[in-house]
């Protein structure tokens, strides 16, 4: 699918939003039971949808559900990343996932990597969020996410002062009441990277996005 990520020209019905952070990622179907930013059976019911804002404003998590359950391996930290395609060149944080929600990345410019997912240099799927926008910023990390290309690079560093390089192989958009789990945030066989913000229409009556854009990409320096 693809997205508008075009800040909308009437940025005061961005601030009519509910504001908040972007909740991101994958928390219990209950990215995305009953935590106050994932309710299971809380579906978004559009009244009004629209571009992106740029002011920001509540955002659920990139998927909305639990990730599935993951035995955490030994892997590098990560501790930057840089996508030219997408004008990305940001620090990296450490969070957790607490109580099956993933918890929001801190502020608009930081990645947020998921350390009980795998990490660095590991087989498996390295799992990390940023915010498409923020409150009272605007445009955030994420922001040209969408824009990204099959077969773009992605180098991220690792706390070992190593360069991860990676190429894209696929973006979706999912809907995100019904974002496939397994597929995105589930682990792969081989070293893989995930990418994940908010995406799709802008339902400006609930303050959320409707989908969720979803980045793959592989290792393309690691050892056969």
């Amino acid at each position: 699918m693809s997205t508008d990520h075009h800040a909308p020209r009437d940025r005061a019905r961005s601030g009519r939003a509910t504001r908040g952070h972007l909740f991101v990622l994958v928390a219990m179907l209950a990215l995305l039971l009953s935590s106050p930013a994932f309710a299971q059976d809380a579906r978004i019911v559009s009244t009004k949808a629209g571009e992106v804002p740029s002011a920001g404003g509540p955002r659920s998590g990139p998927v909305g559900q639990p990730p599935p359950p993951v035995v955490r391996a030994a892997g590098v930290a990560p501790v930057a990343i840089q996508i030219d395609a997408a004008q990305v060149d940001a620090q990296i944080e450490q969070l957790e996932i607490v109580d099956g929600v993933m918890q929001n990345p801190t502020g608009p410019w930081v990645v947020s990597w998921y350390k009980d997912l795998a990490g660095l240099g590991e087989s498996g799927n390295v799992v990390m969020a940023g915010h498409i926008d923020y409150w009272n910023v605007g445009p955030a990390v994420f922001y040209t996410l969408a824009q990204i290309k099959e077969g773009a690079p992605i180098n991220v560093t690792g706390e070992d002062g190593e360069v991860y390089a990676y190429q894209v192989e696929w973006i979706h958009n999912y809907t995100a009441d019904d974002a496939p789990l397994d597929e995105i945030v589930g682990p792969t066989p081989r070293e893989s990277l995930t990418l994940i913000t908010c995406g799709g229409p802008f339902d400006y009556a609930t303050g959320h996005y409707l989908e969720r854009t979803v980045v793959r990409a592989k290792r393309v320096d690691a050892a056969p």
